[in-house]
């Protein structure tokens, strides 16, 4: 095992999962609220992980009415089941939904309801005052990096979009990357999951903001997820690629401090109207948008270093392709089936989903300003 830090504790490595419950006792806690799936209950990933906790001092209490695209109403059983059961910490286990309502039961257990008021995009971080509970990340898939994130996205009963809440406290105090807990993931979620980590360090490293460290760090997460995504859907027990994509994933959520763009955008309604997998969406969404990029960035020499840098990654096996057919090709080449009409979705419904994409904030890190224009055209090329 490896442990470094940047700021959360990470614990990296093989079997390090056997290292969290000393840390938990350590701080003395009682009865931590586990925050898992269904999915994750069913396939006995949780039983496994309360198994490695069977010897250390610690009560727990499993919630795992969890959706794939969380609601404000698991938040809700959530932080009721929280002090129902006098739990003082948190573990969230499995992908990003687990992650966001994990996050989110943290601050609304010692916050006041309705959570709308905490929207990010209202300011709703200067509301989020009080001191939380511990919380600890045990990341099943490599794609969200929620486990090293800010921030958490649930889909408000009342307006029925996804939105922000953000706060730099919701970091969980340690993350721990053991690919052992990624092995049983199927082929199409590793590579959905993948490409959602592709998206974060892609978008982030083109947010024109300054920040060379997020660059960098951007930079580095897609060479590894270019280099080790296709090992893990060749052969999903390949434990050094597993290995490398958890970093990634958590590689990519550290970038998108800096920002992520229309891509983003897009895939927010996509999930919360038709319930797609948001790494998936993501994937759906990205070759339109690079080539909007391409086609707009004509006078911008930054830019077009930067998509020269990228092109590089793809460049010893997709040569002579722009990057947009570079990464669609990538994709279709991890097993997603590209096409939103593959989906359910079709013209009838770009309109609505441009609208929400415009009202979404993502785009607004945008390397560009994004019209609505621009929404309908990469919609329906994504058909």
């Amino acid at each position: 095992m490896i442990e470094y830090n940047f700021p959360t504790t990470i614990l990296f490595g093989e079997n390090s999962i056997k290292e969290l419950p000393k840390r938990i006792e350590n701080l003395a806690l009682k009865n931590c609220l586990i925050v898992t799936d269904p999915g994750l209950i069913k396939i006995g990933i949780a039983e496994k992980i309360l198994s490695i906790f069977e010897n250390a001092n610690l009560d727990f209490t499993i919630f795992s009415n969890v959706h794939p695209n969380p609601i404000e109403g698991d938040v809700i059983q959530g932080v009721q089941f929280y002090k129902d059961n006098n739990c003082d910490g948190i573990i969230a286990l499995g992908g990003g939904s687990p992650m966001d309502v994990a996050k989110t039961i943290r601050f609304m257990s010692v916050h006041e309801f309705p959570l709308e008021q905490y929207d990010d995009e209202k300011g709703g971080d200067r509301l989020i005052i009080n001191p939380m509970p511990p919380l600890f990340a045990i990341p099943t898939t490599a794609g969200t990096g929620s486990e090293v994130g800010r921030c958490s996205v649930i889909t408000l009963d009342s307006t029925g979009k996804k939105t922000i809440f953000f706060h730099p406290r919701l970091m969980p105090d340690i993350a721990v990357l053991d690919p052992n807990l990624t092995l049983d993931l199927p082929k199409h979620i590793s590579a959905a999951t993948g490409m959602d980590a592709f998206t974060h360090c892609f978008e982030a490293f083109l947010v024109s903001e300054f920040h060379p460290m997020v660059d960098a760090i951007a930079i580095k997460g897609m060479e590894l997820i270019v280099e080790n995504l296709p090992l893990v859907i060749e052969n999903g027990l390949n434990i050094n690629a597993r290995e490398q994509m958890l970093l990634s994933a958590t590689m990519g959520a550290t970038a998108f401090q800096k920002g992520l763009g229309m891509t983003h955008s897009m895939a927010h309604p996509l999930s919360a109207e038709f319930g797609l997998h948001h790494g998936l969406a993501n994937a759906l969404c990205l070759p339109p948008c690079v080539r909007l990029i391409e086609l707009k960035i004509e006078h911008n020499l930054e830019l077009k270093n930067k998509l020269k840098m990228v092109s590089k990654l793809f460049s010893k096996k997709l040569e002579n392709e722009n990057l947009s057919q570079s990464i669609q090709n990538f994709i279709e080449n991890i097993g997603l089936k590209m096409g939103l009409k593959n989906y359910h979705i079709d013209d009838t419904h770009i309109e609505k989903l441009s609208q929400l994409a415009m009202e979404d904030s993502c785009h607004k890190t945008h390397p560009f300003k994004v019209k609505k224009e621009d929404f309908i055209n990469c919609f329906k090329e994504s058909l």
